[in-house]
């Protein structure tokens, strides 16, 4: 997997690294293993990231899947 490349590539390559990261089968395995500082952390992390990049509509509309 190439990162730091270029733009276009480290969004694939996060994209990809996401996708292989929400795998349920690996879930099942690598959530009980976190700390409850990495599940707050992770989860911490990923909540400011929809707050600063998504309006509320947006939230609901990719996040959320309500139609």
């Amino acid at each position: 997997m190439g990162f730091g490349l270029d733009r276009k590539t480290d969004e694939h390559a996060l994209a990809y690294y996401l996708q292989a990261f929400s795998d349920d089968n690996l879930l099942r395995v690598i959530l009980p293993r976190m700390t409850d500082t990495e599940l707050n952390d992770l989860f911490s992390g990923l909540s400011d990231l929809l707050k600063i990049h998504l309006s509320e509509p947006e939230y609901h509309q990719f996040f959320l899947k309500d139609f």
